[in-house]
């Protein structure tokens, strides 16, 4: 619109929360505009339920609420921060600006009536001797301790990407084929793809057994001849049995480059037989990943019962990989436990579980769930080269 020079999401949204209970929209303006007369011309508006000069809400037409804010620029800033929170975050924030003499309001940072910060969130931030915080750190977990001593860490990025772990075909339950995945991973600028089928056991449709795992194998060996600047993984996404063992023997899986293994039935176990399950599952030889650790899908079904601490244990005594999982159903490990596994010493794999290229866009989730979890560059393991990635893959495969 004419007359807007910013307009943007805060509040759990821009902190990458995994779920959002509404959505705060602000609009930055120095002249002001007719707010409600916008809205009303907007189609995924349901309902427009206030408006007024500066302020209005309506429903969008999936159901979530939104809120809308005008703000002069030399406000913007400030009303970023404090509308992105979180809660926590900005009660810390504020007692900080109070113990320096400043009153914080979404509208400035004040000494008396004097504006000392409010058009940037970078200048409040420095007005209170803190380095810039990313909004997904935003928690009040110790990022303002953190950014005052100048050692809050570089998240990773999707740029740092330079491959996808687990992907999916029509050779089970994709809906492209190899070819096609390996050209729409390409388009994107990633270096690899890990082609990660599932086995038959999970009754996928179209689940590999071990002769149709033996093909797609040599059609991956046929693609990678074929292209010099990009490398086709061979993989699978291996179910782990109630009792541990896995649905494709040792022989099959020794074929591989990369061994993903994860649970998919019997998510009411309890705990000590959850976590016995899977402990064996990562004693077996070939064992790269363990997917979509705790097995929620959001909304839908919680995460099973898991001591995940004797997991953590034994996934860096063995070694293995813990997955973010970025579909949005999933985002799974969640931020708490992606940082746990970071403390614990145990590198990550960031995919997009894709099931169609389309899909693979998806990827981005799992990066705003890694920053959440304080994850850098240097704890990913595809952010590898493929060499260095060969190298980590082979360290799984005894």
């Amino acid at each position: 619109m004419p007359g807007v020079e910013r307009a943007e999401i805060a509040g759990s949204y821009r902190r990458g929360r995994d779920t959002v209970g509404d959505l705060d929209v602000l609009v930055c303006s120095a002249a002001g505009i007719d707010l409600g007369q916008a809205l009303e011309r907007y189609s995924d508006l349901a309902q427009l339920t206030a408006s007024g000069d500066t302020k209005a809400s309506g429903t969008l037409r999936n159901g979530l609420q939104v809120d809308f804010r005008v703000l002069r620029p030399e406000s913007f800033g400030t009303a970023m921060h404090y509308f992105t929170g979180s809660r926590d975050h900005n009660i810390h924030i504020r007692r900080r600006a109070q113990q320096r003499g400043y009153k914080l309001s979404e509208y400035g940072l004040f000494r008396g009536k004097k504006r000392i910060a409010g058009e940037t969130e970078g200048g409040l931030f420095a007005a209170l001797g803190l380095d810039w915080i990313p909004p997904e750190l935003r928690e009040d977990r110790g990022e303002i301790e953190a950014a005052a001593r100048h050692a809050l860490p570089r998240l990773i990025e999707c740029a740092d990407l330079r491959g996808d772990l687990h992907v999916h075909t029509s050779a089970s339950d994709g809906h492209n084929s190899l070819a096609e995945m390996v050209a729409a991973a390409r388009a994107r600028g990633l270096r690899y793809v890990a082609v990660t089928d599932h086995s038959k056991h999970v009754g996928v449709t179209g689940g590999l057994d071990a002769k149709r795992l033996a093909r797609q194998v040599d059609e991956i060996d046929a693609l990678n001849e074929a292209c010099a600047d990009f490398t086709v993984l061979k993989g699978a996404e291996v179910d782990i049995l109630e009792d541990g063992s896995l649905a494709l023997p040792d022989g099959v899986l020794r074929q591989l480059d990369i061994v993903v293994v994860a649970v998919h039935t019997q998510f009411e176990l309890s705990a000590a037989k959850q976590t016995a399950r899977i402990l064996r599952a990562l004693e077996r030889p070939c064992v790269s990943v363990l997917a979509h650790p705790f097995g929620r899908l959001l909304g839908e079904r919680g995460a099973y019962a898991l001591d995940y601490e004797r997991v953590l244990d034994a996934a860096r005594d063995r070694p293995c990989y813990l997955e973010i999982n970025a579909q949005p159903l999933r985002l799974d490990l969640d931020d708490v436990h992606a940082k746990a596994a970071r403390d614990h010493g145990i590198t990550l794999s960031i995919v997009s579980d894709a099931h169609s290229v389309d899909q693979l866009d998806m990827i981005q989730n799992g990066i705003r769930q890694a920053r959440r979890g304080w994850i850098t560059r240097d704890d990913v393991l595809n952010t590898q080269s493929i060499g260095e990635l060969r190298g980590l893959l082979r360290r799984t495969m005894r």
